[in-house]
């Protein structure tokens, strides 16, 4: 495990790398308090970290605060070494941000004890994370497919259309629906109908850029949101998908199957509108239906891009 070693004494700080390399650490030293802060507050910088009280440049409670001001980063245990034996300097190297001190010169085994401690916190504090995480995406993913699931991209979608209200970026939206999947279902069974969900929603995600969203909005249906995409691109951007679903047959373990999508498209372009998302979305539903009544398997946009305009205000 990776630890920064910072004290601007050249003998401690030898002494000190060469201890802890013997007990299995990739030591990185520093001889300043500006050095450590900058190298703990790299995004791969080590998060273990013993650090002198008296540096040139800033002070080890200095380097804490500086290590704690950041945001979404990666926890570091600080170990701070001082020769100040009053319970008033102990009181501020910890709430300076600080996790535990030493006086000098310390005891090895202390040392190492007290290290084995912070690896043991920064260990729980990454299985805290996972779990936040992990939470995180249950409650915004659909637990088949691994898309966003319904709330998340309708919250995605509502973000995007602020976004192009205040910038004038276009917006498109694609409401897809498998055709006959009921069909597939009732003739084949559910598991079945669960891989051709999958392999659907596999075959969307390959079919839009890094910066678009796919979301399951509902059963068969599945919403897309193309961020920059003007009307005049908008067919082009829906044909796409229709033909990446139906191009090749879905493998199954009921063998291989013919699949394909009725799609509802729409554009969004302008500074502002009252026009809630709920009757955005329709009109793409209701696109989206014209174009199962008309043979399935199709593109239906629709009639005109919605042009967002302050007159609609």
């Amino acid at each position: 495990m990776k630890i920064l070693v910072a004290d601007d004494d050249p003998v401690s700080r030898r002494l000190m790398q060469s201890m802890l390399e013997r007990g299995g650490y990739e030591v990185i030293v520093a001889a300043d308090g500006l050095a450590a802060s900058l190298e703990l507050c790299r995004p791969d910088g080590p998060r273990l970290a013993v650090i002198d009280w008296m540096m040139p440049e800033l002070d080890g409670p200095e380097v804490c605060r500086r290590v704690r001001s950041r945001q979404d980063a990666p926890y570091v245990f600080i170990l701070l070494l001082t020769s100040k034996q009053s319970n008033e300097d102990t009181v501020a190297g910890l709430e300076a941000g600080a996790d535990d001190y030493l006086t000098k010169p310390c005891n090895a085994e202390e040392l190492r004890a007290r290290l084995l401690t912070g690896q043991r916190i920064l260990q729980l504090e990454d299985t805290l994370v996972e779990a936040r995480e992990a939470m995180h995406f249950r409650a915004t993913h659909d637990g088949l497919t691994q898309l966003w699931n319904r709330s998340a991209v309708l919250a995605l979608l509502q973000k995007a259309i602020e976004r192009s209200m205040n910038g004038g970026n276009a917006i498109s939206i694609l409401l897809c629906d498998i055709d006959h999947f009921k069909q597939i279902n009732d003739g084949h069974g559910h598991p079945v109908g669960d891989e051709v969900l999958e392999q659907f929603a596999l075959r969307l995600k390959n079919g839009v850029r890094a910066t678009d969203w796919v979301g399951r909005y509902g059963g068969e249906e599945f919403l897309l949101v193309l961020n920059d995409c003007k009307a005049a691109h908008l067919w082009a951007r829906a044909e796409h998908i229709r033909t990446i679903i139906a191009q090749e047959p879905f493998a199954t373990k009921a063998g291989f199957l013919n699949v394909s999508t009725s799609i509802g498209a729409i554009t969004f372009d302008g500074l502002a509108s009252s026009m809630s998302l709920e009757s955005m979305v329709k009109q793409a539903d209701t696109a989206l239906y014209r174009a199962k009544s008309l043979g399935r398997n199709r593109v239906q946009l629709v009639d005109q891009p919605l042009v967002l305009t302050k007159s609609q205000d």
